[in-house]
């Protein structure tokens, strides 16, 4: 079992090139077998999410080939529509198959898919969406069913602006005759870039960013050479770890333009925030202040893949921060290492209340799930003494080393292994 050993009280300071996103180039790989042809995706992030993904891709007959940040996906041996039970378990987007094996062989069989353990996060918006488009589907015994063989475009509308469902819709409509629309759209930035690669691809798509989508059937894609957007969630972690050690850092290949939520909270801390148009300039305070209240929301909402480190550094700020969790219900697993760690949050159902300390101890920690385990890693960072972040393997399912990016910027974390 890898861990991170963090020794605490070091500012952050430098520069540092954010990595591409895993959120966007997972359903882009999953898009890649709506052709028969290859696709080299450019920059991919070197993760165990892009790993798995690339052996459900293996198992369903393609060729994948992995060399440094050059992903090349060869489809032409595609020949299972069975997605491969093991492996589903271990990834929450292996559901992203779903559409585009649809597309491609008009039957489907799927089992309910895996990931952190962060909420109930149900399937149900994928499978209402699909029916929509006339697939039928039936669940036997945990493992989904579906029949494409009468699908036909139309109007899909969504209860919530599911990201995940958006894009299954997208990838499954994207070879029928006639024209879809999705009604209630998410409208995160990664469905963009979805949509950016699909009509690079040859597809049709306009409306991506917006609340509703319109996709014109074509009769067939081709191969393409693409760089997935880069990773907004990255750049923010590593704001944050900044924040938190009074840092200055110059961030590039950062999505600017999508991380509005974030920076305007940071700046709420005392962060002094400069922008241009794939670059970050962040100094931090010597103590950051309290944010009144900070609400997770679907874009352009702040992103619930923040909250958790957003939360880590509102334990050192001064006064009382409020953090509601509106989009997972189980999302707070982390808050109970920070208090043992010496903050003070108290926890009301999905509202966390967060009264600032003067210090964190370093002690033995674990992660639990991605975007908590880099809250502690962030906690570590200005934490008295030594931080022990056990399971770092959820880490690494969206940070590509994490330990490199933040010794790179003047941190003191080692990865060690431990019995």
């Amino acid at each position: 079992m890898d861990a991170f050993l963090i020794r605490g009280g070091r500012r952050l300071d430098g520069e540092y090139r954010v990595q591409n996103a895993k959120n966007a180039a997972l359903p882009i790989m999953a898009a890649s077998i709506l052709t028969e042809e290859k696709t080299l995706l450019k920059g991919c992030p070197a993760l165990s999410d892009i790993r798995n993904m690339g052996e459900i891709l293996k198992t369903l007959g393609c060729r994948v080939h992995m060399d440094g940040g050059d992903l090349t996906i060869d489809p032409q041996g595609l020949s299972s529509y069975e997605m491969p039970d093991g492996l589903a378990k271990k990834l929450r987007s292996s559901i992203f198959m779903l559409g585009p094996i649809l597309a491609r062989f008009h039957k489907a069989t799927v089992t309910f898919p895996g990931g952190c353990e962060i909420g109930l996060r149900p399937i149900d918006l994928h499978l209402k969406g699909l029916k929509q488009l006339n697939v039928s589907i039936r669940n036997e015994g945990g493992v989904i069913c579906c029949d494409g063989h009468h699908m036909q475009p139309g109007n899909v509308h969504f209860d919530y602006p599911s990201v995940g469902a958006t894009e299954n819709i997208m990838m499954a409509a994207v070879l029928l005759k006639g024209v879809t629309t999705i009604h209630n759209a998410a409208r995160e930035p990664e469905i963009v870039d979805l949509q950016n690669f699909l009509n690079r691809m040859g597809a049709k798509i306009a409306g991506a960013g917006t609340d509703t989508i319109q996709i014109q059937g074509v009769y067939r894609l081709h191969g393409v050479e693409y760089t997935p957007m880069a990773d907004r969630i990255v750049a923010g972690t590593l704001m944050a770890a900044a924040a938190v050690t009074s840092g200055h850092i110059r961030l590039t290949n950062v999505p600017v333009q999508d991380m509005v939520a974030i920076m305007a909270k940071l700046e709420e801390m005392g962060c002094l925030i400069t922008r241009k148009q794939e670059e970050i300039i962040l100094r931090a305070p010597d103590r950051l202040r309290a944010f009144s209240q900070l609400q997770t929301q679907p874009h352009p909402g702040f992103p619930t893949d923040m909250q958790a480190q957003m939360m880590a550094i509102a334990t050192l700020a001064k006064e009382t921060s409020v953090v509601v969790e509106n989009v997972f219900e189980n999302r707070f697993a982390h808050a109970g290492d920070l208090n043992r760690m010496g903050a003070r949050i108290i926890l009301n159902g999905r509202t966390a209340v967060i009264h600032g300390v003067e210090g964190l101890n370093g002690l033995s920690v674990t992660a639990r799930d991605l975007r908590g385990g880099a809250a502690l890693a962030i906690a570590g960072l200005a934490a008295r003494g030594e931080t022990l972040v056990e399971k770092a393997e959820y880490i690494d399912r969206g940070y590509d080393r994490l330990e490199d990016a933040l010794c790179s910027l003047g941190g003191d974390v080692r990865r060690i292994i431990l019995p």
